[in-house]
């Protein structure tokens, strides 16, 4: 089968840690061909499909040079087997009309995964909002008065911005509310910016989980991701130490309570940011730690995800085929 990364430039990869790489890997290990593009590459012009210049690579051990390109093409998305959106956030006007791009590309027999309006419909802060039963108190606003009542009645809260990632832009604000004003003016641009607010999680010191749930099933493995020093945020990107653990009954708990939902939605792949017990994020567009749990544990995460990935492109319908049947 010919399987379609979209990724961000090849040279940013992360060849130790890597989960779209890992992906990569284990593709060709069982014989698929590996293409990439970035989302700059896919165009659509009328009447035709939507396309991208696209290269076929053959990897090579982690070193420096890692691959080769062995073709480039312009070709139709509906074209491959699978497209597989990678992209890293941040969920900006771009990501956006890439989505829509996928869209028309699904609209053309096109099997993309996650799934571009499963993408749009679930921002990953916001994400969570739903399932409020597994969540700390969590406000999303652009008011500053509503910050501070919020403030006002947990004391101890975190600030970030609904389109961050790896940690950017986290602030915490104990009960002294030092720097508060500061902080809402910095994040919400004098009310032009949603922000959310939670209720800071004392666990952040044992970890912030990552739960990988894959075709509606969790991952028997976490990779917790504890803050050093004086850092609060736990974030690999700002220096987290990520120790690969069994999941908790809670955990598993809430990884089976959200897995199927969110998987008949259109949604192969989610990362679950979990504190102590409570649910903090719903990641969806290119969760990682793959390598992590894999390289500390055994467990194989990349071939589960391409055993999910097999399922959902046999299964007779795409749109509701994510999930996994029970066994």
């Amino acid at each position: 089968m010919n399987f379609l990364f979209i990724t961000d430039p090849l040279g940013g990869f992360n060849l130790d840690k890597d989960s779209s790489l890992a992906m990569m890997r284990q593709a060709q290990a069982r014989g698929h061909a590996v293409w990439v593009c970035a989302t700059p590459d896919m165009h659509w012009q009328s009447g035709q499909s939507v396309s991208a210049s696209m290269q076929r690579l053959r990897l090579k051990e982690n070193t420096q040079d890692w691959y080769v390109v062995e073709e480039t093409r312009d070709q139709a998305l509906s074209q491959m087997d699978a497209v597989l959106m990678r992209k890293d956030p941040p969920f900006d006007s771009e990501y956006f009309y890439a989505t829509h791009l996928l869209s028309q590309a699904e609209r053309e027999g096109a099997k993309v995964f996650n799934q571009p309006g499963a993408l749009r419909e679930h921002p990953e802060k916001l994400a969570l909002m739903e399932f409020a039963q597994w969540t700390t108190p969590t406000l999303v606003t652009r008011s500053s008065e509503a910050i501070r009542a919020f403030h006002a009645q947990h004391q101890d809260i975190i600030l970030k911005p609904l389109d961050g990632m790896g940690g950017m832009g986290i602030f915490r604000v104990r009960a002294d509310g030092l720097n508060l004003g500061s902080i809402i003016e910095t994040l919400n641009q004098d009310g032009a910016t949603c922000v959310m607010v939670q209720k800071f999680v004392p666990a952040i010191a044992q970890g912030d989980k990552r739960v990988l749930v894959i075709g509606g099933k969790p991952v028997p493995y976490a990779l917790a991701r504890i803050p050093q020093g004086n850092e609060v945020r736990g974030n690999l990107a700002v220096g987290g130490k990520g120790v690969a653990q069994e999941l908790s009954p809670r955990d598993s708990e809430i990884a089976q309570a959200l897995g199927p939902v969110l998987a008949a939605r259109g949604l192969l792949l989610v990362g679950l940011d979990i504190i102590g017990d409570c649910l903090t994020e719903v990641n969806v567009t290119s969760p990682t730690c793959f390598r992590e749990i894999t390289d500390q544990t055994g467990f194989d995460v990349a071939a589960m995800f391409m055993d999910a990935l097999a399922h959902a492109l046999t299964a007779p319908a795409h749109s509701a085929s994510l999930a996994w049947p029970k066994q």
